[in-house]
């Protein structure tokens, strides 16, 4: 770092401090590189600020949401779909819900740790099906970096020789709970693939991080490291080596140019002051999430790029894709009047389906995994979605507090996710009018789903509902209709936008290279899910981490070489 004037001139700026920010931090704070991250979010530490110990009823909700944590009163991500001064717009005719995290960490605070490598055909599916368009890298060109961060962060599952469905360096995983059994019976009468999850939970102690106590909280933020974010595994050890200076509450406006055309820092806002600031660098990543990153590029106008930043394309904010998702649940009499027992585990599935058909033989091109849910979850607000829904039980007093013993457990659900195909009709762009309450441009949101995705929710409703009657259960809600879109959630909803600045070989369809170093501007990077070219049936934060820990030792390299 060397300084002009009394302003720091940094070797790296990184906008956004989740899993791809993260990730970058680490790896270029170890090869040695001045680092300064911005983040929109305030301070946030695991060890210290959990809440994985508190009882339900010793809270004043009882764990049911609240505006900033709308998956409950001590979920550990701070943030929602709705945030206080930053609104977002939609198109007439659109559905779309856009999730932003404010705190260090990010959305790695709240995802649920499904940690699922991209597949070998997941990175050329045009070639397979005509559809959507080819990465310009291949699964073993991520391959290393998949096994690396296995390595450094823990992950635990079970390898299967399945081919698209890539083993990594795995864990033991933890035994099947008393439900999951249960699926597992009926998911091989049907004979759907159903194997160990894979998440990233520690089941040994791993780098110093103990193992996982099985207290089921891991969306309340882990006190003590057994789960992955950003917060706990990436940022702590780039902090300890003195590269990295972290700050909190800034809101980035725009990557701002030299006169050599390069990005030369970043303008941000100091929300807790209201006044306008800047980060002078030589490299700067965008880290912020797919869209976030997108509206910082579309916001960084100028003489040489009046469309925004890296956008000689156009293709900044376009082929915007979320995971496909419906879920069905239902009543297991199986499981009623159960020996009380802790059936916690870890803090989310012990059991999971892959995509297992072919999708040559159906009527919907790309497929989905099935996440398992279900059993004696720590009881709180809204526990077990309404006793009423249950046949032939309820009443009140002493009958009501049987009925709840006795059905406790008793539930079992699935969650599809699946793959979406990119369209042109699903996209972002900056709105003409609406501002937020620092004055930048906010986004305006198009969507639609096309039949292929319709049709693959129809299957996993149909696969869901089979899988209920399997077990002799009953499912609580009828069969969603064509007209209602066959249950599929609403763009957003499940948190996976990807897509935004997509990469590729061909400078006049993609925004970044295969580096995810953007075409027009050799000093800019994007380690997010912007550079994704495809949705896969997976979670993508797996990848999301192989990308960046690629990319932030190819800029360390061209750094080593003068080249950036």
């Amino acid at each position: 770092m060397t300084t002009q004037g009394q302003r720091p001139i940094y070797d790296v700026c990184i906008v956004g401090s989740g899993a791809g920010g993260g990730m970058a931090a680490y790896i270029l704070t170890q090869a040695g590189a001045d680092v300064v991250m911005l983040e929109a979010g305030g301070p946030w530490d695991n060890a210290k600020d959990s809440a994985m110990f508190t009882w339900p009823y010793d809270t004043p909700r009882r764990g049911a949401s609240t505006k900033e944590r709308p998956f409950g009163e001590y979920d550990a991500c701070i943030g929602g779909w709705d945030i206080e001064g930053e609104p977002y717009t939609t198109a007439p005719g659109t559905e779309f819900g856009w999730w932003r995290a404010r705190m260090v960490g990010g959305r790695t605070n709240h995802w649920g740790r499904i940690s699922l490598r991209f597949g070998p055909d997941d990175f050329r599916r045009k070639s397979l099906d005509g559809l959507g368009d080819d990465w310009p890298i291949t699964y073993d060109d991520l391959k290393p970096y998949y096994d690396r961060v296995d390595d450094l962060i823990g992950i635990f599952g079970s390898a299967e020789g399945l081919p698209n469905e890539p083993d990594g360096h795995f864990l033991p995983p933890p035994a099947p709970r008393c439900y999951e059994l249960l699926v597992k019976r009926a998911c091989d009468r049907l004979k759907v693939t159903c194997i160990p999850a894979r998440l990233s939970i520690l089941t040994k102690p791993h780098h110093g991080r103990a193992a996982c106590h099985y207290c089921g909280q891991c969306n309340r933020g882990c006190a003590v490291n057994a789960n992955f974010s950003s917060t706990n595994v990436l940022l702590p050890p780039a902090l300890a080596t003195g590269k990295l200076t972290l700050i909190t509450n800034a809101m980035a406006r725009e990557v701002t140019l030299g006169r050599n055309g390069r990005a030369n820092g970043v303008a941000f806002v100091n929300k807790l002051s209201g006044t306008d600031d800047h980060v002078q660098a030589r490299v700067v990543v965008l880290a912020a999430s797919a869209c976030e990153s997108a509206r910082i590029l579309l916001n960084s106008k100028s003489a040489r790029f009046p469309d925004g930043l890296a956008n000689s394309s156009g293709v900044v904010g376009k082929y915007l894709t979320d995971t496909t998702g419906t879920d069905v649940a239902g009543f297991i009499p199986k499981l009623a009047d159960g020996i009380p027992h802790n059936e916690d585990g870890v803090g989310g599935m012990h059991l999971y389906s892959p995509w297992w058909l072919d999708n040559r033989q159906l009527d919907f091109p790309r497929g989905y995994h099935i996440e398992v849910w279900g059993g004696r979850g720590q009881p709180s607000y809204g526990f077990m979605g309404g006793i009423e829904n249950y046949p032939e039980f309820g009443g009140y007093g002493k009958t009501l507090k049987a009925s709840y013993r006795r059905l406790y457990g008793t539930t079992i659900g699935f969650s599809g996710r699946g793959e979406m195909i990119p369209n042109d009709d699903s996209f972002c762009e900056i709105d003409p009018v609406q501002k937020d309450k620092w004055g930048i441009p906010v986004l305006r949101f198009h969507w639609r789903w096309a039949d292929h995705e319709f049709l693959q929710v129809r299957h996993m409703q149909e696969t869901f509902r089979a899988l209920i009657a399997e077990m002799g259960g009953v499912v609580f809600s009828p069969m969603p209709t064509a007209e209602e879109g066959y249950g599929i959630a609403p763009g957003g909803k499940i948190i996976h936008e990807l897509g935004t600045v997509r990469m590729g070989r061909n400078p006049k369809r993609s925004a970044v290279n295969a580096w995810c170093q953007a075409h027009d501007v050799r000093n800019l990077f994007v380690t997010d899910g912007g550079p994704f070219v495809s949705q896969a049936d997976k979670n993508p934060t797996w990848t999301i981490l192989a990308l960046s820990m690629r990319s932030a030792e190819y800029i360390a390299d061209q750094r080593r070489k003068g080249a950036l």
